[in-house]
C-alpha cells in the first residue's frame, strides 16, 4: 500500500519504519531532515512538506505532538488539505475529541475523510508492534487502513464518530498518569517510613496493587534513577488536560482528574516539561526528604 506518513518522532519512526519492513511503500515528511534521512536510506522517498506528502499518496498517516500541530500539518497552510491525491487523514496522535470533530469537518470540506487512531504502548510498543490502536473513523476507510494499522499492534474499532477513538485514548492515558502519579506517592510514603522500595514494588507486583508503573516504569526507569522511559512530562500533562476538559464538558465528574493533573502540572512546573514523566515522583520526594530508588536496597 502507497502510504504517507507525517512526524518521525519517537514513536513516529518506529511505527513508519515498521511500515516499511512490512512492504508498504513510503512517503515521509519531517521539521527534521535527519529523521527523514534515516526512513530514505530504508526506501522511503523523502517529500518536501506535508502538501507534497498529500500530492503523491491517498492514505496519509500522522503522529504529531500536540493538537496545534496537527491542526497545521493537517489543515494550515502547506498542509494535507492541499494535496491534490490526499482521500484520507489518518491521525495517530492524540488531540482530544473536540479537537479531532473540528479538523475532520475542515477536511470534510476538501472531501478528505479522518480516521482518529490514536495509539498506547509507548516507544517500546512502536518498536515492537504491540500497540494498542484505537480506530474511529467511517467504516469503508477504517477497512482500507486497518491491515496497516495492524503492523503497530493490536487494531481495536470502537467507533464510526470522529474524536470517539481520541475519547477512549484519554481514557487510556488519564490511567496510566494516575497509576504512575499514585504509586510514586504510595512508595515514597513506604521509603519515608523504612521500608525497601525494590520490595515494595515485588510485593505491589504480587499484590492487588499491580498496574503499569510498578510493573513497567518503577523497575527500569525509576529505581535505577536513569528516568528514560521515553515520553515526556509535557506529553502527559498533555493528556491529562485534555481529559480533564473532555470530562468538565460532558459533565463527568472528575474530582480524581483534577488531582491527578496538579501532580503533572508541579512535575512540569518544577521538574521541567521536558523531561521524562519518571521525573514525577521527584517533587513528592522533595516533600517528604526521601529519595527513592537502587541507593536505598538493603544488603
Amino acid at each position: 500500500m502507497d502510504i504517507g506518513f507525517i512526524g518521525l518522532g519517537n514513536m513516529g519512526q518506529p511505527m513508519a519504519r515498521r511500515l516499511i519492513e512490512a512492504g508498504h511503500r513510503l512517503t515521509v515528511f519531517d521539521t527534521r531532515r535527519e529523521a527523514v534521512d534515516q526512513l530514505a536510506a530504508l526506501g522511503a522517498i523523502a517529500a518536501a512538506s506535508a502538501a507534497d506528502v498529500a500530492d503523491k499518496v491517498e492514505t496519509v498517516m500522522a503522529s504529531l505532538p500536540t493538537p496545534a500541530i496537527v491542526q497545521a500539518v493537517s489543515t494550515g497552510d502547506g498542509g494535507v488539505i492541499q494535496g491534490k491525491r490526499v482521500r484520507r487523514f489518518v491521525d495517530l496522535s492524540t488531540t482530544g475529541a473536540r479537537a479531532a470533530a473540528a479538523n475532520a469537518a475542515v477536511l470534510a470540506s476538501k472531501n478528505i475523510v479522518q480516521v482518529d487512531s490514536p495509539v498506547s504502548g509507548g516507544v517500546a510498543g512502536a518498536k515492537k508492534g504491540t500497540l494498542a490502536v484505537m480506530v474511529s473513523g467511517p467504516s469503508p476507510d477504517i477497512d482500507v487502513v486497518k491491515d496497516a494499522l495492524s503492523v503497530f499492534g493490536k487494531v481495536f474499532v470502537v467507533g464510526n464518530k470522529p474524536g470517539m477513538a481520541q475519547t477512549m485514548k484519554l481514557a487510556n492515558n488519564f490511567l496510566s498518569a494516575t497509576a504512575l502519579a499514585a504509586t510514586s506517592e504510595a512508595v515514597v510514603m513506604g521509603v519515608k517510613a523504612g521500608l525497601d522500595p525494590a520490595v515494595m514494588i515485588d510485593v505491589i507486583n504480587a499484590g492487588s496493587g499491580r498496574n503499569t508503573a510498578s510493573t513497567d516504569k518503577f523497575p527500569k526507569a525509576i529505581l535505577p534513577r536513569s528516568f528514560d522511559a521515553g515520553f515526556a512530562t509535557a506529553l502527559m500533562l498533555k493528556d491529562v488536560r485534555l481529559c480533564l476538559e473532555e470530562a468538565k464538558a460532558l459533565g463527568v465528574p472528575n474530582d480524581v482528574m483534577s488531582a491527578v493533573a496538579r501532580l503533572w502540572e508541579l512535575t512540569a512546573a518544577e521538574i521541567g516539561a521536558d523531561k521524562d514523566f519518571t521525573t514525577i515522583i521527584q517533587p513528592v520526594e522533595r516533600r517528604a526528604g526521601v529519595t527513592v530508588g537502587a541507593a536505598e536496597k538493603k544488603t
